[in-house]
């Protein structure tokens, strides 16, 4: 069965995610503001939910029409073949946002949209109540600029969740954010590369996965796989397909440090779970004590001043960083902050910037590879 998929992602990173669907076989790839579309067959909706680092989750677009008034909304969701999807048992929640549209209000729009699903569901089934206790079937809507698409989640909790991270440290960077970075800086099965401000270990982990070619969700379970729809032997040959195109023999190392010894040990906890322990090195140290090496791409997202510490403080680091990341031979730094004067307090322009945000702070990736 041939569907349309919608993959959101984090604003900025859409060609990233784009290649990563191309390259594994998707077809009609479109990227979008903070989304891709894109087409295949159920094997693809599993690879994808497998295999996607820079994806926050696998939707299938079940309609898309223009809403003005809540009827429109009513009727628009009222024609699709819910029935395709959903069982008589089956939980089908709806949630959604809206933007630039007539239909703004959240809460009414949700209560259309389920009201329109159950009498869909009531005609098909012939029954007037609905238990909703089995499998979940979570709708999603969004309305932009009165088009509205409908949805259905396949993958269930979002697909950032890899399973190695349990608890992060103070300041997080998403790990579909991390990945998407990791690609910008096109790490390799032969890279070395550096985060001198490791925290749980984001980076080092999402690199060495990369470079390893581990799918990132390899050892989770996704929504769809409860639904009754799609063969367990589909799920397993993608998964099997996923382990055996990992690179065992890659040369790929990753060194890390952090001024908290705590920091320390969860990355070192999270790089277990993760499987990718063998692959990296780390300890405590000061930022201050960081030594530039030849050939090794260092990753930063350095405290930011705010909650963590001081603005002050916080660019006393920048002032550091600017020193100690010094240029060597074909080495390069990645460095993703908030901060609108970064650059000036670092001392140098960078050779290539990218805006993107890291939840909903805006950010600046700032790429130094010259």
């Amino acid at each position: 069965m041939e569907l349309t998929y919608i993959s959101p992602c984090h604003f900025g990173l859409e060609s990233v995610l784009s290649g990563e669907l191309k390259r594994m076989g998707a077809s009609n790839v479109k990227a979008d503001n903070g989304k891709v579309e894109f087409s295949g067959d159920f094997n693809i909706l599993a690879r994808a939910n497998i295999n996607l680092r820079t994806a926050e989750r696998v939707l299938i677009k079940l309609a898309e029409f223009k809403a003005y008034s809540f009827e429109d909304l009513f009727q628009g969701v009222k024609r699709i073949p819910l029935e395709d999807f959903i069982g008589k048992k089956d939980a089908f929640p709806v949630k959604g946002w809206s933007i630039n549209s007539k239909l703004h209000s959240i809460p009414d729009c949700q209560s259309i949209v389920k009201k329109a699903a159950v009498e869909r569901l009531k005609a098909h089934y012939n029954q007037e109540w609905f238990s909703e206790t089995g499998s979940v079937h979570q709708l999603q809507f969004s309305i932009l600029n009165d088009l509205v698409t409908i949805m259905l989640d396949t993958s269930g909790v979002g697909l950032h969740k890899r399973g190695y991270r349990a608890h992060s440290n103070e300041a997080p960077i998403k790990e579909t954010l991390a990945a998407g970075i990791v690609d910008l800086a096109r790490v390799k099965e032969y890279s070395h590369i550096c985060d001198p401000f490791c925290g749980s270990g984001t980076f080092l982990i999402e690199a060495a996965t990369k470079a390893l070619n581990i799918p990132p969700c390899i050892r989770r379970k996704f929504a769809a796989q409860d639904w009754g729809l799609i063969d367990e032997a589909v799920w397993r040959e993608e998964r099997t397909r996923g382990l055996d195109n990992i690179k065992k023999g890659a040369e790929f190392r990753a060194y890390g440090s952090d001024i908290d010894k705590n920091a320390v040990e969860l990355t070192l906890s999270n790089a277990k779970k993760a499987g990718v322990a063998s692959r990296l090195s780390v300890k405590v140290a000061d930022i201050k004590d960081f030594k530039a090496q030849d050939n090794l791409i260092t990753f930063a997202n350095p405290p930011y001043g705010e909650r963590m510490l001081e603005k002050n403080e916080a660019e006393a680091i920048y002032k550091v960083i600017g020193k100690v990341f010094e240029k060597r031979v074909k080495n390069s730094y990645y460095i993703i902050s908030p901060h609108e004067r970064f650059e000036r307090i670092y001392g140098k322009s960078a050779d290539k910037r990218r805006k993107l945000y890291n939840g909903m702070m805006k950010c600046q990736l700032y790429m130094y590879f010259r």
